[in-house]
């Protein structure tokens, strides 16, 4: 068997899960077209056990892409670049908890392992690549030794203590500008958890919630700035029933919009003045 081989260059990747949990990764679907892809399951041949598990940030960076995507089938994906202009991405996820433009911290959170996609049927798994600066996928490694292809099984030392974003300076916002007082939580309730979010701009943020009690979901439109009133909007819509609004003038938030969507597919958004967001079809488990 050859020896691994150390990579020193550029950020120090960790298993994207969080610390001490043991992965198997395989590079063999046919759905792979450079070879260096991963697949991670808990264990082999777990069908969906792993859907839902936490997945985390493999290196400190910033969120380029926090989006469901149709094309190229990889559904709820992130893409993080980091400080040497590499990118790992993680694709098919059942929930992201990062939106594009955020900072992450080597070990964050950033989504839930799922099998979200609109060209492929899967099991729950996460799909994991890293890339250079100009897009090509190239052989992963974790801790500094590169993955023993076509597979291996690994357990994460993702464990904190690596390293940590940039600072970004937080800009002194004017004196009528208040924070907003409210969260999503807030707004929807109790038991409400927020699985996913889209950013209006500068003006704010749209963002979707979840109750595993209820079996509801939520969606609620936050400003960012919060002096006099901004027309503002927020919808859901769950397939098969008519779209719920939310709309009108308001100082800090539209909503809240509520309805029973268990492994239903929805469609959801909002909008402050000029700047919106409508979701495709997702969320479907």
């Amino acid at each position: 068997m050859a020896s691994a081989s150390v990579v020193t260059a550029g950020p120090t990747f960790q298993l994207p899960f969080p610390c001490g949990e043991t992965w198997v990764g395989n590079s063999k679907s046919r759905a792979h077209t450079a070879g260096n892809e991963i697949d991670f399951n808990g264990s082999a041949g777990d069908g969906n056990g792993d859907l839902g598990r936490t997945v985390v940030a493999a290196a400190a960076g910033t969120v380029v892409m926090s989006e469901y995507r149709t094309t190229d089938g990889f559904g709820n994906v992130v893409k993080i670049r980091h400080s040497d202009g590499s990118v790992t991405l993680y694709a098919h996820l059942n929930a992201r908890s990062v939106a594009k433009g955020a900072t992450v911290a080597q070990g964050q959170k950033i989504g839930t392992v799922g099998k979200t996609s609109e060209k492929y049927t899967m099991l729950a798994h996460l799909h994991y690549e890293q890339r250079t600066s100009s897009g090509s996928i190239v052989p992963a490694t974790f801790n500094g030794v590169r993955f023993r292809y076509p597979n291996q099984t690994l357990t994460s030392k993702n464990c904190g203590g690596g390293e940590r974003p940039t600072p970004t300076p937080t800009p002194t916002p004017p004196p009528s500008n208040g924070g907003n007082p409210y969260s999503g939580t807030e707004v929807c309730g109790a038991g409400f958890k927020q699985i996913d979010s889209a950013t209006l701009g500068s003006a704010g943020r749209v963002v979707l919630l979840y109750s595993a009690s209820s079996g509801q979901n939520c969606v609620v439109t936050l400003r960012n700035g919060t002096s006099g009133k901004a027309a503002m909007r927020a919808y859901l819509e769950v397939e098969g029933q008519a779209r719920k609004t939310a709309q009108g003038s308001f100082q800090y938030y539209a909503g809240p919009v509520r309805a029973k969507a268990a492994r239903t597919c929805i469609k959801w958004g909002g909008a402050i003045g000029s700047a919106k967001y409508d979701s495709p079809r997702e969320h479907c488990d």
